[in-house]
């Protein structure tokens, strides 16, 4: 997810934080001073715990967990792949949420017996007390907000994996995501209505939460069965090493190719030069100098055969818009996201006829 920063690294997952979180836990510190702003990041440590829940369950069957990322209406555990059976999809959906109920018993416990025995359900506001009282109260309604069944919350989670064992993972993913949709439209309404920003913000989050699940499902399945040598361009151009700006801007102009990769004399990639690398180097530089001034150095290259999900992973977490397709050391195509989309967009036409 783009606006994150990388904070520390647990177990292989990195710990990632969302620019919004960063701005909630200013906004909480000017209304609240310190201990407001202690009582985020109390939250947000038990938010933690949850999610290396899901991850933590989730390994248990061989899915691994590159990253999670704190936003400011929780967690999101970022899984390597969906899980094989509706079964552990459920079961990794109720982790994070008895991880949750684990430390909400933690702290009722430790208040009952400091002689402060907190209401077990507690109400929407604070309970008279400190710290303690107060993260209990919170994780309690965690747990329940968590329970919804709609997406992005772990209840629609385990209501999709209900589904799927019976309507299959397409229909069960929009059944989830549409009351996730629609609960996100009422509490923005509401939270208009009466002026709450946070919880237009918290509505925004969810809305935004759903759509992406649906897409994220709707890509997996128009891909599947797909490898890379299905889906990308062979009919390319490539720029030698002592080519010129003024040459790979003729080729930018002469066709619709807009990512060249840059060639030795052997033919081994050195790098890939896209649109916007030209666009600077030619201000930067000027059109007589040499495109490996410009060009995005040391690309991992994928080869032909690696699945479809992978294939994504990778030039994702590249952040190009495309990658050399490497077989043999011989370079056969590059997969691009344009020619990814416009096969997704023929394999789901072609399976709506």
């Amino acid at each position: 997810m783009t606006w994150s920063l990388r904070l520390f690294r647990i177990a292989g997952t990195d710990v990632k934080v969302h620019v919004t979180f960063l701005l909630l836990l200013g906004f909480f510190w000017l209304q609240g001073g310190t201990a407001a702003a202690l009582m985020l990041l109390g939250i947000f440590g038990c938010v933690l715990l949850h999610e290396f829940g899901h991850i933590a369950m989730a390994r248990r069957f061989g899915v691994r967990t590159p990253d999670v990322i704190l936003l400011p209406i929780g967690g999101v555990a970022r899984l390597e792949r969906m899980p094989d059976e509706p079964r552990q999809e459920l079961l990794i959906a109720l982790a994070g949420p008895i991880v949750t109920l684990a430390i909400a018993a933690a702290l009722y416990a430790w208040l009952a017996a400091s002689g402060r025995t907190p209401p077990l359900v507690p109400g929407l506001y604070g309970l008279p007390g400190g710290f303690l009282e107060e993260l209990y109260r919170i994780n309690v309604l965690l747990l329940l907000f968590n329970l919804i069944p709609a997406f992005p919350m772990d209840g629609g989670r385990v209501l999709r994996a209900v589904l799927a064992s019976r309507l299959g993972l397409a229909r069960a993913t929009r059944i989830a995501a549409s009351i996730g949709q629609m609960l996100a439209f009422g509490m923005g309404f509401y939270a208009l209505s009466r002026g709450q920003l946070l919880l237009v913000l918290i509505a925004f989050f969810i809305f935004l939460g759903a759509s992406s699940e649906a897409t994220a499902v709707a890509t997996r399945m128009a891909g599947r069965g797909l490898v890379v040598r299905d889906m990308m361009v062979t009919d390319f151009r490539t720029l030698p090493i002592y080519a010129t700006l003024a040459d790979a801007a003729n080729l930018l102009v002469s066709g619709d190719q807009r990512e060249f990769p840059v060639v030795d004399n052997l033919g081994t990639v050195e790098g890939l030069l896209t649109r916007d690398d030209l666009i600077r180097g030619l201000s930067a530089h000027g059109a007589g100098a040499l495109a490996r001034e410009s060009m995005r150095p040391g690309l991992v290259s994928i080869p032909p055969e690696l699945p479809f999900e992978q294939a994504l992973e990778r030039l994702r977490e590249s952040r190009l818009p495309a990658l050399p397709v490497v077989e043999g050391g011989r370079l056969v195509g590059l997969l691009t996201t344009d020619n990814i989309t416009d096969l997704l967009l023929v394999r789901r036409a072609v399976g709506r006829a």
